[in-house]
This record gives structure tokens, sequence and C-alpha cells, in this order.
């Protein structure tokens, strides 16, 4: 069928026509604060590891093999070194000086060989074993005391792990959301977060992918559909003036 009969995109206005009603209903609404105020948002820290956030490690031990260009790379771990982790470290700061929950996964098989992992991650090479250097954290953003760690062989950690069932146990309403890769993991752990009647506040610069198309675009699509969408420094404000410490 010829698409003749299609008005030119440009003729379309450039909104998001249900934006508002999902605002009103999912994003926007009184409870995402309350769950701050009542100490029931915890920070989930998505796959900050050497596996795939660490240059010479993991899916990057090989630059060239990895299937990521030099220039992708180079702007990956840059974003990575000057925005991404120094942000996610004051986030981190901050809901812990609140003692509210921050909560990490990390890629990482149950078993040595990794048959245990899920198909897809089979088809593309990814494991870190247990006790391996690519499912370390990097140190700069790393667990610590008993911080929950959540393994998983699946780019989502919720269709993938018992994650749901830990976060309904401690009382947690609401997520603020960090990782890489923005489009990959960190969305799919938002849409199903959402899906499951979190309330999810995706950090802008709190998160990285190997393009800057690819992180606008998540950005644009989980905005005020999926999550809210703040930068880091907002979300410290909202925090600082919200919650008092137990």
């Amino acid at each position: 069928m010829s698409d003749s009969h299609l008005k030119p995109v440009e003729n379309y206005p450039n909104i998001d026509p249900l934006r508002e009603s999902y605002r009103e209903s999912i994003t926007h609404i009184p409870a995402v604060t309350q769950s701050l105020v009542q100490h029931k948002t915890a920070m989930l820290c998505i796959d900050l590891q050497y596996l795939d956030a660490a240059p010479g490690y993991g899916v990057f031990a090989d630059a060239l093999a990895s299937g990521v260009p030099p220039e992708a790379q180079e702007y990956y771990f840059d974003r990575l070194k000057y925005t991404v982790l120094p942000n996610v470290r004051k986030l981190q700061d901050a809901f812990r000086a609140k003692e509210m929950e921050v909560v990490h996964t990390r890629i990482q098989s149950l078993t040595l060989d990794g048959r245990d992992r899920s198909p897809g991650h089979k088809r593309l090479g990814l494991h870190a074993a247990p006790g391996s250097k690519e499912a370390e954290f990097i140190e700069q953003v790393a667990p610590q005391g008993d911080e929950l760690v959540i393994n998983k062989t699946a780019s989502g950690v919720f269709n993938a792990t018992n994650i749901e069932y830990l976060l309904r146990n401690m009382g947690i309403t609401g997520l603020f959301v960090v990782g890489v890769y923005s489009n990959e993991c960190v969305s799919t752990a938002i849409r199903d977060a959402c899906d499951l009647g979190f309330f999810v506040t995706l950090i802008s610069d709190g998160c990285a992918t190997v393009t800057p198309e690819l992180q606008k675009a998540t950005i644009t699509t989980m905005r005020d559909r999926y999550a809210r969408v703040r930068t880091t420094q907002e979300a410290i404000d909202e925090i600082q003036s919200l919650v008092t410490a137990t």
C-alpha cells in the first residue's frame, strides 16, 4: 500500500497528545512525593559494573570487537566519568543521609560457565561469573553496608528476578532510577516498574548509553509517560526539602 495518503510529518504538532493525562494519572500525582516523605522511595542503580561501564573490561575488553564505534565509546565513557558516576554518587549520598534504601542491580550469572543465563545474554555473549572482575561494581558507586544487591542475566530486572517481591517486603512504592544503558536495562526497568504501580523518577544526568541520539530518545520516551524526569540536583533538592532523617 502506498503511503501517499499520509500527511507530511511536519504538518503534525510537535507535542505528545497524551502527556497531560499521563501526568495527572501516573507521573505527577501526589502519591509520588508522599512516597518520598514517608521514606518509601528507593534509589535503583542499574548495572554500574566492570562488565559494561569500564573501558578495557567485559564488553569493552577488546574495544575493536565490541561492536561500538570508537567515537561512541569515547562519548559513553566520557559521560560516565564526568557526569553520570559523580552524579550517581551524589544522589546515593543524599539517599543514605536520609536513611533511605539504595538498591543495586548487576549482571552476574549463578554459575561459573553461565549456563543459567537468559537466551538473550547467551546470544549476545554477555557473562559475568560470580567473583569475576566483570561482576564487580565501579568503586565510586559501589554498594555500602548491607544495601540490597540484585543479580540478573537479562535486560529487565523485574521480569528476571524477585526484585518486586523484595521491594514490596520493604514497603517501597517509589524509585529513583540511574544506571546503564539508558535505552536498554534502564528503560526496561522503568517501564516494568511503572506497569507494576511503582512511582518512577528517571535521573536524566544519572544514566548513559552509547550515542547522544539514543540518550535523548530514551529521555523523550520515558518523560511524563512512564516516569518523571529530574536532574540530579533537582532530585537532591527535592529530597532535602521533603525528607527528614529517621
